[in-house]
């Protein structure tokens, strides 16, 4: 009896020592292990040259974070020829001239972007068991009294050197040859999620198109609404990839009505790419991460193959 409880007694430490352990690595290593995550997709017109597609999001940056700024600003060499970030770009006011400051050559180069609701409002203390409900958001979070962030300078920054704003709208972006036809939407995460009008039809001179969906949170009725609109591809973030994943299971949640098996990475909806960036933070409030470091994605778009069935 006594050899017994010794032996329990040693699985307990065991297990405490472990929880402590992963969470000392969730909070103060794998929130800075910042990753770029590469995937090559065929998905472009016969007769168009490659495109490297940068897909940012959830960047939740605080203005003291040197590690998360450094690698922002590590991007530029990269050299996109498009960049598309899916929102939550901030976690206080006083970060937007930090954050325009860090990304200023990316937003040189063309792109697009929409919002998160960590854009529109700064970040409170949440409990995290709330995530495991069927729907995480309290009783009128749609309608949130928080504190305000300057979303209007924010947006101004983002679009100072042409980038385009997609909230609830389209727009188009000429690359070299290839029309890339945008279609985004305000936050579905808050509902605010409006699919603007269908385009008239049109095809450039040179026929070749790429259509694009953007959103922050990639609830099933918005992929839906790109697929019916023909997007070639749709890019979301706010899952953080589940933020905490155990191997072999994946992610716990997503946040939203997304599969946790498309929590992060590449996969598709309804026979359509879908990219969800497991995103660069997370809210000062819960800054860990647990198998799910921080990234941004680098997309090479191409031709497809002849004789291949598979795009990727």
């Amino acid at each position: 009896m006594r050899a017994a409880t010794i032996a329990a007694g040693a699985l307990g430490g065991l297990a405490v020592g472990a929880a402590a352990g992963a969470h000392v690595w969730a909070r103060h290593v794998e929130i800075h292990r910042y990753t770029l995550r590469e995937v090559e997709l065929g998905i472009l017109p016969p007769g168009s040259r490659r495109i490297r597609l940068l897909h940012i999001s959830d960047i939740h940056l605080m203005p003291d974070q040197q590690r998360k700024l450094a690698f922002l600003r590590h991007l530029e060499s990269l050299r996109p020829h498009l960049v598309i970030d899916t929102g939550d770009n901030i976690a206080s006011a006083a970060s937007v001239p930090v954050l325009a400051q860090a990304i200023e050559p990316l937003l040189r180069r063309p792109g697009a972007y929409v919002m998160g609701s960590n854009d529109m409002f700064a970040p409170s203390p949440k409990n995290p068991l709330r995530y495991f409900l069927p729907d995480a958001r309290p009783e009128g979070f749609t309608q949130r009294k928080d504190v305000e962030l300057p979303t209007d300078e924010l947006a101004a920054r983002l679009s100072a050197f042409g980038w385009k704003d997609l909230t609830n709208t389209r727009a188009s972006i000429e690359l070299g040859g290839l029309e890339v036809q945008l279609v985004g939407v305000d936050d579905p995460h808050l509902e605010r999620d409006e699919m603007p009008e269908p385009a008239e039809p049109s095809a450039p001179e040179h026929g070749r198109v790429l259509r694009l969906g953007v959103a922050h949170a990639p609830y099933r009725r918005v992929l839906d609404s790109f697929v019916d609109d023909g997007a070639d591809l749709i890019l979301a973030g706010h899952t953080h990839g589940g933020q905490l994943r155990i191997p072999g299971f994946g992610a716990l949640v997503t946040n939203c009505d997304l599969p946790r098996a498309q929590a992060r990475g590449l996969s598709t909806w309804r026979g359509v790419p879908l990219n969800v960036s497991a995103g660069m933070g997370a809210s000062p409030y819960s800054n860990y991460r647990f198998a799910t470091p921080p990234e941004a994605s680098l997309i090479t778009l191409r031709a497809p193959r002849a004789g291949s069935p598979d795009q990727r």
